[in-house]
């Protein structure tokens, strides 16, 4: 399943399944000889980057060099690792990680990117315009698509000089004649004789070229066929892939300052650089994973692509600010994917999609869910010994479910029931937000006369639950524009226990196709729009330390004057 999550990547990497991810691509903080260095600026990343090179460049490897090798230890062995570094390291990343881990024959590559052009402190000393991505695979086997850039203006000028107005576009000629002597390939073609060394194609294909009219037949002044002439090939430039590229990737430009893919991540990689790499290096349903996600560049990326995906990031923000990207990249066919959290948000877990609820929880519990939504006598999964769990998405549940559930264990598996009955084993689990107290007694009634073990399990002994921030929105009228537009000040306040991460904006809000965050990260809360006149709604979103979200309906009815109300949601 696609997954967001939030904590140290080396504890997720160890839980992660060996052999199981296609692709890793990894862009780790730089090497920059500074105490720690600071991105989002929120807890979770101070406290993973605190002290980090401390130690100096040994430090800063031996931190970077047992993630990498959990990394090698989850690569299939068809899968590649693409470290993304400046000159900062890496050399030393190379020598002292990658081949070691590795291995020095499993070097695929030094890809060069130019992020951008000389400025003026070229003037002074040689500048660093690119970075280094090393690319290296498991083994001698591995996924590879050659990749092609796309033809420079002066060489589509200077070959693709023909055009026949039919909409097919630009196109240039090419030698139809065989290159080697073929005696059955000299046949007169639309009284046209063949070649020296007679035709590239047989008839079949010749007359498949012609009517698809990519043959061109030679004509004189007059407009009439030269039959002295040998007809050619017409290769038109929308149908060739380019030029096939090597390790020097200057065609990719950094994420400009008003780019529309732009977030605000100081270090943000431009799609189109994640987009190539996952194209040449994967196919379509291919485990990618990135385990210092940042801005979501690698995930957002996955997504559109078609592969499944993993995003790992110490800061809320990261986690945040791509499940946002996300959401706003979303279509029909989007896949879901859900987000693993330090803490879960009650009123989310409570009243979300009950059988979406039950495979996760089940799935958080250590168990396999059941994939059946009907016909299950209320077995909803089993533990890893296959003792039957029932979830209820409810609180205070009541004596009848327990009565219910042990009548249904028993017609799921009556051997496996009276084998764990007979040797003091639990025969099922149910999982709620809370047992009142008719059930509590009914469990310890069975198990005291009836030797018959039922556990109960609350959600927040599975995962930690927390309420979500509180907010609230208040609007100043700025007065009317040039454009006889309304500007208005909207001003968000939010509280909550872990503290206030940052708000995002959605000033065109659709109930039906979701929050689509235009301002992903105001770390203030306030912004100043303009409103044509008519009805808008507008939606703010604010998430708080531990990753919990609240969000608020601002409904605006803009004319000679503006009437309000806000509707949380």
């Amino acid at each position: 399943m696609n997954q967001l999550i939030l904590g140290d990547n080396l504890e997720v990497l160890c839980g992660i399944a060996a052999e199981t991810v296609d692709l890793i691509y990894l862009d780790p903080p730089f090497f920059s000889n500074r105490t720690y260095e600071v991105i989002w600026g929120d807890a979770g990343e101070l406290r993973s980057f605190q002290d980090r090179w401390s130690g100096g460049i040994d430090h800063y490897i031996s931190w970077l060099k047992e993630r990498v090798i959990e990394m090698h230890r989850i690569l299939k062995p068809t899968g590649s690792l693409f470290l993304h570094c400046d000159w900062h390291a890496n050399s030393e990343i190379r020598v002292d990680i990658l081949n070691k881990i590795f291995g020095i024959d499993n070097f695929r590559g030094e890809i060069i990117w130019q992020r951008h052009n000389a400025h003026n402190d070229a003037k002074k000393k040689l500048a660093v315009l690119k970075d280094t991505i090393w690319y290296y695979s498991k083994s001698e086997k591995f996924t590879y698509h050659p990749i092609y850039s796309g033809y420079s203006e002066a060489y589509t000028g200077e070959f693709y000089r023909y055009d026949d107005q039919d909409g097919q576009g630009l196109y240039r000629l090419s030698d139809m004649g065989s290159p080697n002597p073929r005696p059955n390939m000299m046949y007169e073609w639309m009284g046209f004789s063949y070649p020296v060394k007679g035709w590239r194609y047989e008839k079949a294909t010749m007359q498949k070229l012609h009517d698809e009219g990519k043959i061109y037949y030679p004509k004189d002044n007059k407009g009439n066929y030269n039959f002295n002439k040998i007809p050619r090939l017409k290769r038109y430039l929308s149908e060739q892939k380019g030029t096939l590229l090597g390790d020097m990737w200057t065609d990719i430009n950094n994420v400009q300052a008003h780019a529309k893919e732009r977030i605000g991540y100081p270090t943000q990689k431009p799609l189109a650089l994640l987009r190539r790499i996952i194209e040449m290096a994967s196919n379509e349903g291919d485990m990618v994973l990135d385990p210092f996600m940042g801005g979501g560049t690698t995930v957002t990326a996955a997504a559109e692509l078609k592969r499944h995906w993993i995003g790992i990031d110490q800061s809320v923000q990261a986690v945040k600010v791509t499940e946002l990207r996300l959401m706003n990249a979303r279509d029909l066919f989007s896949e879901s994917f859900v987000i693993q959290l330090h803490q879960y948000d009650y009123d989310t877990l409570r009243y979300q999609n009950a059988f979406a609820f039950e495979t996760w929880i089940i799935e958080q519990y250590g168990g396999t869910p059941n994939t059946r939504q009907r016909g299950d006598l209320g077995i909803d999964g089993k533990t890893r010994d296959g003792v039957p769990i029932q979830v209820k998405r409810s609180d205070d549940i009541g004596r009848n479910v327990i009565d219910n559930f042990h009548s249904a264990i028993m017609r799921d598996d009556k051997v496996l029931y009276e084998r764990n009955k007979s040797e003091n084993r639990m025969i099922g689990v149910i999982i709620a937000f809370s047992f009142g107290k008719g059930a509590i007694q009914e469990v310890a009634r069975l198990k005291n006369r009836e030797n018959i073990s039922i556990e109960l399990v609350t959600v927040a002994e599975i995962v930690p639950i927390s309420k979500k921030p509180i907010l609230s929105v208040q609007f100043n009228d700025l007065g009317v524009t040039k454009k006889a537009h309304r500007e208005i000040e909207l001003i968000a306040a939010a509280e909550s226990a872990s503290g206030i991460e940052f708000f995002a904006w959605d000033f065109n809000f659709n109930a039906v196709k979701g929050f689509n965050a235009e301002v992903l990260l105001d770390k203030e809360g306030n912004q100043i729009y303009q409103f044509k006149p008519g009805a808008h709604t507008i939606a703010v979103k604010v998430v708080d330390n531990d990753g919990l979200e609240n969000i608020e309906l601002i409904h605006l009815k803009v004319n000679g004057g503006i009437t309000s109300h806000t509707q949380p949601s």
